[in-house]
């Protein structure tokens, strides 16, 4: 792939007469880039559509393909990702529905609006696969009879399935009065019992890792459960028994829904496994006495997943921030606290809340701007890239603490170009600022320059429309392949090159 005319394909000054010569080189790679262009033209479109099923593919998804544009013999993908968009023709679903091809089967039963005949034909499929993708997507009438199909795989994607009415997902669960599963993928395919090895070094394997069947299709047995658990529309009497399952993954599941009473939270929060409790532990649905006892829980993560519970209590948050490490992200409760909470936090005398309250970025100016004098790092770094601070608020950011809030500055909106360029040249250099300076839309030419100097900020500044016109021609030679792609595709790089360019090929 020739990472220049990869460039060139995404450059949006590229001439459209030039985009026509891209398309006339016939290659995959680029030709997929091209596909992502929003200034086609209509004939460039279906030309690009002819060339790679792939591209077609992504030129439906993208709505620049109408049916008339396809042939659902020559280009089926196409096709179907037509029907799957709501439009391809009708007369198309019958005639995929009987595709030899049980991709192209399994492909249409994702299509929403299929006429009824059409979801007879594949729920009828020889193909388990295909029913089990009808049943993903089915209507809930449809989702109750799969319920009954025998194959497990469907069964697992009905469970799956949010339209799925709830006593059928009860059902599932219980399985009374539903007739065993006679097979399932595993032991279609190995005699039972088999385990299959997670490391399986066959190239052509399409068992997941672990796969397990011994008559009972246990491993898909174990994943309509999990999805059962998973799908909000199953009843919460059918899915309480499971807090004393043996699966860890089965009681993690149950401990992220939020319909469950507060005495099986309770179940769950004695749990021998971390992981349960932690996914417990960041539930809005736990009352305050159980989010309280777990701020007392040393479990890995238990005590940092509480912290982005958005119902924690600011006390409580507060002692979270001595106990485990939060960094300076816009946790849920900080981001829904009231005006006069905002208040508390900003004059609390604990650093890092407000550091995380810092982390918003709709606060009032006073706030924001107190924040931007606070003498911790940490805070400063926080509030640093929140839009309406001062060029001369940054620069006193920077010259306390330097290297420490930089990189952070410098991804401040509204940092002007002359703090950009200082930034770009401190001594000793930050790498992090270099990178955040070459994409930033007010970096001018000589801090660009610098920022060429840093090997991983190099490629962002050779994009930049405000580099020099002769150092994006000379960036196309770089022995870095993704600096020269990233020249290629600068709109700032002269029309006569790029004429040139496509021209040699």
């Amino acid at each position: 792939m020739n990472p220049v005319l990869c460039g060139l394909a995404a450059n949006p000054a590229l001439p459209g007469e030039l985009i026509d010569e891209l398309i006339g080189l016939a290659d995959t790679g680029v030709d997929e880039i091209l596909a992502e262009r929003v200034d086609l033209s209509r004939a460039q479109v279906v030309a690009l559509a002819r060339r790679v099923p792939e591209t077609a593919v992504l030129l439906a998804y993208r709505g620049k393909l109408t049916a008339a544009d396809v042939d659902p013999s020559a280009q089926p993908r196409a096709a179907l990702a037509l029907l799957d968009e709501g439009a391809g023709c009708p007369e198309w679903a019958r005639r995929f529905a009987a595709d030899p091809v049980a991709e192209h089967r399994e492909k249409l039963a994702a299509c929403p609006g299929l006429p009824p005949d059409v979801v007879e034909t594949l729920a009828a499929d020889a193909e388990a696969e295909v029913v089990a993708e009808l049943a993903l997507w089915a209507t809930p009438d449809v989702a109750a009879r799969l319920a009954r199909h025998p194959h497990a795989a469907v069964r697992s994607a009905v469970a799956a399935n949010e339209a799925t009415p709830p006593s059928v997902l009860a059902m599932l669960i219980t399985g009374e009065e539903l007739a065993l599963a006679r097979t399932c993928l595993v032991c279609d395919r190995e005699t039972t019992p088999f385990v299959h090895d997670p490391n399986c070094s066959l190239t052509d394997c399409e068992l997941p890792p672990g796969a397990s069947c011994d008559g009972s299709h246990e491993s898909t047995t174990h994943e309509m459960y999990a999805r059962a658990l998973a799908n909000p529309a199953t009843p919460t009497a059918a899915v309480v028994g499971f807090a004393d399952h043996p699966s860890t993954l089965l009681r993690y599941q149950l401990a992220a829904r939020p319909d469950l009473p507060q005495t099986v939270y309770g179940r769950l929060a004695r749990d021998s496994v971390p992981g349960v409790r932690a996914g417990l532990a960041e539930n809005p649905a736990i009352d305050d006495a159980l989010i309280r006892a777990l701020a007392g829980d040393r479990g890995h993560d238990v005590q940092r997943m509480l912290a982005h519970n958005p119902r924690v209590p600011l006390d409580v948050l507060a002692e979270l921030t001595g106990v485990t490490k939060i960094g300076p992200t816009l946790l849920p409760r900080i981001a829904a606290a009231s005006e006069s909470e905002i208040r508390e936090l900003a004059a609390s005398p604990n650093p890092t809340l407000r550091m995380l309250l810092a982390a918003r970025r709709d606060l009032l100016p006073g706030i924001r701007d107190e924040l931007a004098t606070d003498p911790d790092a940490k805070v400063l770094a926080s509030i640093a890239p929140h839009p309406g601070l001062s060029d001369a608020r940054l620069r006193a950011m920077t010259d306390r603490h330097g290297a420490r809030v930089i990189a952070r500055v410098a991804t401040n909106p509204d940092a002007s170009p002359a703090l950009l360029h200082d930034l770009a040249r401190h001594q000793p250099p930050v790498s992090k600022a270099l990178r955040e300076i070459a994409r930033h839309r007010n970096a001018t030419a000589p801090a660009l320059l610098a920022c060429l100097a840093d090997v991983r900020a190099r490629p962002m500044a050779a994009a930049h429309p405000a580099l020099p016109p002769q150092t994006i021609v000379d960036l196309l030679t770089d022995d870095d392949c993704d600096v020269a792609e990233a020249a290629a595709a600068n709109p700032s790089l002269p029309s006569a090159v790029m004429t040139r360019l496509v021209s040699r090929t």
